[in-house]
């Protein structure tokens, strides 16, 4: 296999959190007499940071910095607590990061999440060991800029040439894109499938079984 090390994004590629992001959001934005945005429109902008996803969904918040951290505490609350619809890996997750892991591939995370929002979810999984590294969007740039890849390249000591970037938005996409970096897209999670392919990744597959398969062949 010709990569030393794969990137994962974290919610809809790894994570199956899509439904608990958009009650999360559409209840936030109910808090602070939002507009409503329906599922549909929430789910284009999962990958990007929360700031960045805000401003996205209420463009008129983006001059009132204020408003957006309001909107960024309403949706933490949220997210966080009891009752949502419960955030779970998808099927085969588990396996994939053990067999990569003993295959001897370096393991990495870039996600749109917070620092606080990953490593809770690294707890709650039991699952922050498997990774060497990880970049979140509350540190560094949000994607689709090529920082977190970038940062990680330079962290794991692996040339852009001998990664790879896996994820289900366009945004993790362009960024392996503008990092040099080979991808592949996931249909699972959050974009459709034409927007996907209209980003030219090396691979698209359906689901993390037929990710190792695509692994394995390189």
């Amino acid at each position: 296999m010709k990569y030393e090390a794969i990137i994962f994004d974290w919610d809809g590629t790894l994570v199956d959190s899509a439904g608990r992001i958009v009650e999360s959001m559409q209840l936030a934005a109910n808090d602070l007499s939002l507009e409503f945005r329906n599922d549909f429109q929430i789910k284009q902008i999962i990958g990007l940071g929360l700031p960045e996803a805000i401003c996205t969904l209420w463009p008129e918040l983006e001059s009132r910095p204020k408003a957006v951290q309001e909107m960024r505490q309403q949706y933490n609350h949220h997210f966080i607590a009891e009752m949502r619809p419960a955030v779970e890996f998808f099927d085969y997750a588990t396996q994939l990061l053990n067999k990569l892991s003993e295959s001897g591939k370096d393991l990495a995370v870039a996600t749109g999440k917070s620092r606080n929002g990953l490593d809770r979810a690294f707890r709650e999984l039991k699952i922050g060991h498997m990774f060497r590294d990880s970049r979140c969007a509350d540190e560094t740039k949000s994607k689709p800029h090529p920082l977190m890849l970038e940062e990680l390249s330079t962290s794991l000591g692996v040339s852009p040439e001998s990664m790879l970037m896996v994820g289900d938005t366009e945004f993790d996409l362009k960024m392996a894109s503008a990092a040099g970096i080979d991808s592949v897209a996931i249909t699972h999670g959050a974009h459709s499938l034409d927007k996907l392919q209209a980003c030219n990744p090396n691979g698209i597959v359906d689901d993390l079984k037929q990710l190792h398969e695509w692994i394995e062949s390189y």
